[in-house]
């Protein structure tokens, strides 16, 4: 006969053990399983590697897209407007065609894909860890949302799982924090989509049209129907790029002449800097030589997205006061062509509905630090105004 204090240490062992598998139980449970495991990222195929898609017709007005632009229906059109192109445009050919047959089928594929969690209202504020959203009808966003999670983190956005909704953003942002990449975010939406002075990230499926007007797309717009883009600039993705953490920054101040013929003078700096973003604005429309028209002052106040679009070549944007008044935004694109810097090219969109853009008639733009040509992201931050780092401060000019 086994003693009894063997006996009782044996039964306290096997209750230990069970009870550890209840919990563990009860966790798998209280989890759901697509949810306790990485979410996989859609497979666009080769829609992957374009910034615009439509069917039908993609119509481009006072924009500027970084990356290739398509319409996938044989017979469709691209119609352009003082719109920059810094891709290649496949209109209606086999390569666009084949391109958004891969869409649809990603577009299919996604709305599968389960749910980790129902959403409701603006989305304004709000921080989201990688997962599956779902808006069972139509979303209407405004305000902020911080994405947050690693460099190979996924976030999937579905609107309408019900069968019917659109997606509308007014004066909405998207901001990736702690490592995040806007190529690892996905807007599957089932009918339309129509974003208005907003700083997108992600890429849209679009169940019909998709319209973008001011503001700006890191990502891709992919529409089954027609895509209209206004006054907007579109970064793609670099999809198969591995995510790396960027240190780039550039800095710069000149004029530019105006159609006026009078002169813009500016002074940028931007980049990413611990993490975060950072840069300022100054910029004066001094009006035609002779007028006594007012100056049109525009300064910055704080920077919410800096994109590296291709090797020479970087986006900014960020909030502004104007002639002293906030709530503003604006957008600047500027190329750093060599030296002694008359190619190098500067570029301003205000969300009022201003624009100028030119060759440099003086001044300089510089790179720093430059890293290959992916789009970075990073978390928001303040104007960097009062920045007091000894590069910044050696490097900024004092326009």
């Amino acid at each position: 006969m086994k003693h009894p204090i063997v006996n009782s240490h044996t039964f306290a062992r096997f209750t230990a053990r069970l009870t550890a598998i209840v919990l563990f139980g009860a966790l798998l449970l209280a989890v759901p399983f697509h949810a306790a495991f990485a979410q996989t990222a859609p497979d666009l195929g080769s829609a992957a590697s374009f910034a615009v898609l439509a069917g039908p017709a993609v119509t481009c007005t006072d924009s500027t897209i970084n990356g290739d632009v398509g319409s996938g229906l044989t017979g469709s059109a691209i119609t352009q407007t003082n719109c920059t192109i810094n891709g290649t445009v496949h209109q209606g050919d086999a390569t666009a065609i084949a391109a958004y047959g891969d869409f649809l089928n990603a577009y299919d594929a996604l709305a599968l894909a389960q749910c980790d969690q129902t959403l409701t209202g603006t989305l304004a504020g709000l921080v989201l860890a990688p997962g599956v959203y779902c808006f069972e009808a139509a979303a209407t966003l405004t305000g902020q949302l911080t994405l947050d999670g690693p460099a190979n983190g996924v976030w999937i956005f579905k609107i309408g799982t019900l069968g019917t909704g659109a997606l509308t953003g007014t004066n909405f942002s998207v901001v990736m924090s702690g490592g995040g990449q806007a190529c690892n975010v996905y807007w599957w939406v089932a009918e339309a989509a129509t974003m208005t002075t907003s700083n997108f990230q992600g890429t849209i499926l679009a169940g019909a049209a998709t319209t973008f007007t001011g503001g700006s797309l890191i990502g891709r717009d992919l529409a089954k129907a027609a895509a209209t883009l206004t006054g907007v600039t579109v970064s793609a993705c670099s999809p198969g790029t591995p995510p790396v953490v960027c240190k780039d920054k550039v800095t710069g101040g000149g004029w530019i002449m105006l159609p006026s013929g009078g002169k813009g003078t500016f002074g940028v700096t931007g980049g990413i800097k611990h993490g975060k973003f950072w840069g300022h604005l100054t910029y004066v429309d001094h009006g035609p030589k002779g007028s006594k028209v007012e100056d049109m002052k525009v300064k910055g106040t704080g920077v919410t997205s800096y994109a590296v679009v291709d090797a020479v070549t970087r986006h900014i944007e960020g909030t502004a006061k104007i002639n002293g008044e906030a709530g503003y935004t604006y957008q600047v694109d500027v190329m750093d062509s060599g030296e002694p810097g008359r190619a190098d090219m500067f570029s301003l969109r205000l969300s009022n509905g201003y624009t100028a853009s030119g060759y440099l008639a003086g001044g300089n733009i510089q790179l720093h630090k430059k890293c290959r040509p992916l789009i970075c992201q990073s978390s928001d931050n303040d104007d960097d105004e009062d920045d007091r780092d000894k590069d910044h401060d050696k490097d900024h000019d004092k326009d």
